[in-house]
């Protein structure tokens, strides 16, 4: 009798093992299903998909070493701060007692931050214990060259700043090394004593830093973090730094900034530009991923991407206008602004306010007040459209004329008698206006301001604007009011600024800030009338030469127009001028000087500098 066969000596037919050769092929592309739901590939499709949903624990406890594989992937999210991670399953080669798959990882780590590269994991059965597999914990499982007591990081690397420039390129923000005053109010000691002394060396920089708004925003600062004090330019810092170097709990930083001449230089203008082309000017951020040690010395680059500066910003404003505008301005008591646009182009070259209007916002640019006088130049084009008036035409100018009932004096009631409209209109007679204006039809108003850009609505970029509002009126006295910029009329500098560039360039002026960023025409004004032009600008140069703005008439050829205009009951007046000279037309408005004196000796400060 032939002796029994061992178990383990059983052959497998040649079919069997053929068979299962193949299904061991094919597992290395799909899962086959031998392994049921916890086979290697199932497994491992599992690990990444919870990695990539950002569960670590869940994707950690599908490995051999849930502990350390969740403190590795923790710790490397919280370094590299992704906005996402894509890790993809590839092919997985299977064994009897081992897998092995390929993955391919992506992480998102913010806007153009995109590292790609191809991984591996290793699977084996999972213990005696347990059923089915687990991946085998190792830091190459984060990424292939990753060792032990190693962590990956994200490093950034500033781009420079690029500067803004005006026309002609000169800088209006540039790179500036300012110093940053820190506050730890825990670490002060005696918190009062400290903002005082912070208060006293650093309001005379900024008003608005004082011991109370110093000690509030402390108060509101998490514990164990500074509270930003000031941010100053490096002259200022040195002239303060004795004064608080020393103090307990301030510390300071260095940085730079993009920055104008002087803190207030420009500021209703360079501040939205800087808003609005932020992205351009800032560049784009450099950034690496690097493989670290425990004390975070790199060992390891894993993928660069160097920093690309900002690009220059150019606009239209002019830096030596700007600069004389802020000057003719600046020793005005009351609110007083000054807008200057260029004739040829519609740049604004020069947006001014002094310290009293920028308490306002920026009335310069969207504040309505009445013209007063200044509206006479709509109320000319408008006679001279609709009644065919010229400069030569004979007009009255009584003391006072009464319309439906309202009593309309000049100023202090001066009397011409009949009089060229040229006349009446440099020596600024209400009394001529209010009855011209009292004359045309209820729209007339309205569509003469609109051809000279009172009315239009644009969106410059950067900037908030109004033009002004001139309302038709069926009303006899409400259009002589009108005519004489009171009544409902109400315009900006901006706006008044934008009609006497009209007049001179005699055609439409859309006003434009930042270079390649169009301005863009909400309700475009129309078409002006040339012959009416020619008709109104040597009127305008009357007003100089022999009118109500002659101690402007050294200053070259200047056309304009003085305005008064009344905003109370009790004779509270505003003070304005609008003219041009070449290309630079302007207006300015002093608010509650009483009269057109202010606002002219400022006009004549302007044109002075910039002559």
């Amino acid at each position: 009798m032939p002796p029994a066969r061992s178990p383990r000596a059983v052959r497998r037919p040649k079919a069997l093992v053929a068979l299962g050769a193949a299904l061991t092929v094919l597992c290395t592309t799909a899962g086959c299903g031998l392994f049921g739901d916890s086979g290697p590939q199932n497994v491992a499709t599992a690990f990444l998909e919870a990695w990539s949903a950002g569960d670590d624990r869940g994707a950690a406890a599908l490995t051999d070493d849930p502990n350390s594989a969740a403190e590795l992937l923790a710790s490397t999210r919280d370094a590299l701060a992704p906005e996402g991670v894509d890790a993809r399953l590839g092919q997985v080669r299977t064994a009897t007692d081992r897998a092995t798959a390929s993955v391919d990882v992506t992480w998102r780590l913010g806007p153009e931050r995109t590292w790609s590269y191809l991984g591996e994991l290793e699977l084996q059965p999972a213990p005696d214990t347990e059923e089915g597999w687990r991946v085998r914990w190792a830091p190459t499982v984060v990424h292939p060259e990753l060792a032990a007591g190693q962590q990956l990081a994200l490093r950034t690397e500033a781009p420079t700043p690029a500067p803004v420039v005006d026309r002609v390129g000169a800088p209006l923000l540039e790179v500036t090394p300012v110093v940053t005053v820190l506050l730890d109010r825990l670490a002060t000691g005696d918190l009062p004593t400290v903002t005082g002394a912070l208060a006293r060396a650093l309001t005379p920089l900024d008003s608005q830093i004082t011991q109370a708004s110093i000690t509030d925003g402390a108060a509101r600062t998490p514990d164990g973090q500074a509270y930003t004090v000031a941010v100053l330019r490096e002259a200022d810092y040195q002239g303060v730094k004795n004064a608080i170097y020393d103090l307990p709990g301030v510390r300071f930083t260095t940085s730079e900034r993009l920055l104008a001449p002087d803190a207030e230089f420009g500021r209703q203008v360079l501040t939205g530009v800087r808003t609005e082309t932020a992205a351009q000017l800032a560049g784009v951020p450099g950034w690496s991923v690097q493989i670290v040690g425990g004390s975070g010395d790199t060992i390891r680059t894993l993928a660069e991407e160097p920093a690309r500066p900002g690009t220059t910003v150019a606009v239209g404003l002019d830096r030596a206008a700007q600069t004389a505008a802020e000057d003719a301005v600046e020793p005005v008591a009351q609110q007083a602004m000054l807008v200057a646009v260029s004739v040829s182009t519609g740049d604004l070259l020069a947006v001014a306010q002094n310290p009293a209007a920028d308490a306002a916002g920026a009335p310069a640019l969207s504040g309505r007040y009445p013209p007063g006088s200044t509206f006479k130049i709509v109320t000319a084009t408008a006679a001279a459209a609709e009644d065919g008036v010229t400069a030569a035409t004979a007009v009255a100018c009584p003391g006072t004329t009464v319309i439906g009932g309202r009593m309309v004096p000049n100023i202090g009631r001066f009397d011409l008698g009949t009089v060229p409209f040229r006349t009446a209109f440099a020596r600024s007679c209400n009394t001529t206006f209010a009855q011209l204006a009292a004359q045309l039809e209820p729209a007339a108003l309205p569509a003469a301001a609109l051809r000279l850009g009172l009315g239009a609505d644009y969106r410059v970029p950067g900037l908030t604007t109004v033009t002004g509002s001139v309302p038709a009126s069926a009303e006899t006295v409400q259009r002589a009011e009108n005519g004489f910029g009171q009544g409902q009329v109400l315009a900006s500098p901006f706006g008044m600024a934008l009609v006497a560039a009209s007049v001179a360039r005699g055609a439409q002026v859309v006003p434009q800030l930042i270079r390649g960023h169009a301005t863009e025409v909400l309700v475009p004004p129309t078409t002006p009338d040339p012959a009416q032009l020619e008709q109104l600008r040597p009127m305008m140069r009357a007003v100089v030469t022999e009118g109500s703005a002659t101690r402007l008439a050294g200053l070259g050829e200047v056309y304009g127009k003085t305005g008064t205009a009344e905003f109370t009951d009790d004779g509270r007046a505003h003070g304005w001028f609008v003219g041009y000279r070449g290309d630079v037309a302007f207006a300015v408005l002093v608010v509650d000087a009483g009269s057109s004196g202010p606002a002219v000796e400022a006009a004549g400060r302007f044109l002075s500098a910039i002559a």
